[in-house]
């Protein structure tokens, strides 16, 4: 993905001391942190309420509440942080609905389902999501599309993140199917900031090893005009 400075025949920018990593271009640890606590705090509820739905949904949704203040005040987009909490409002709302509290973690079950779905189609058509997130964050709009060679490598990486999408699911559905609320909480707060670190880690390392040597990185795709314009 990055290249090192020798490897780069720009100009370093002011920040380039060492390459990005895709920690870097996608976010920390601290959203997906944030996003197990209403789940811990609605299994902590729905213990402490004697397994009191009402009392689950109440300190999930207090937290949340507690969550997005807290996202708002360090400067957190108030999109991402109103989706966050709409998503524990609306998790809360089906759980009451249906009187299950393994419903209250239906939603994430079948967010998990999309998102796999979505990041194995968006590789067959040529468009990885892994580099649509990434070309975003980097100002290049569909530019690196235009580079095969980092179309190659984010087309493989991003099998890594479809990857983890998958795990969840196996490991969600036949905790959800058996009603097991604390360890869904438990696979929750497992699969997501140590999963996602890994991820991190791992499509970092497929990126890279899928340039060829003396690639610019994925700052620089190398396009057709890039080459007529060397020339």
């Amino acid at each position: 993905m990055g290249a090192t400075p020798e490897h780069d025949a720009r100009p370093p920018e002011p920040d380039s001391g060492r390459p990005e990593s895709l920690a870097d271009l996608l976010g920390g640890r601290g959203g997906a942190i944030d996003a197990t606590l209403p789940p811990v705090a609605f299994a902590a509820g729905w213990l402490l309420g004697g397994e009191s739905i009402w009392a689950g949904v109440g300190a999930a949704v207090v937290t949340g509440a507690v969550v997005a203040g807290w996202r708002l005040r360090r400067g957190d987009r108030p999109r991402s942080v109103l989706i966050g909490l709409l998503a524990v409002c609306v998790a809360a709302l089906i759980a009451l609905r249906t009187g299950r509290a393994a419903d209250f973690f239906l939603l994430q079950l079948l967010s998990n389902a999309a998102s796999a779905l979505a990041w194995a189609v968006s590789i067959v058509l040529r468009w990885p999501l892994l580099g649509v997130v990434v070309g975003a964050a980097l100002g290049q709009r569909s530019r690196w599309r235009r580079d095969p060679a980092l179309l190659r490598a984010y087309g493989r990486g991003s099998w890594v993140w479809t990857a983890t999408y998958l795990l969840r699911v196996a490991v969600f559905v036949p905790l959800y199917l058996g009603g097991q609320v604390v360890a869904l909480v438990v696979a929750r707060v497992a699969l997501t900031w140590p999963l996602v670190a890994a991820a991190l880690a791992l499509s970092w390392v497929v990126v890279r090893r899928s340039l060829p040597p003396g690639h610019p990185g994925l700052r620089h795709p190398v396009t057709a005009t890039d080459g007529e314009t060397s020339t």
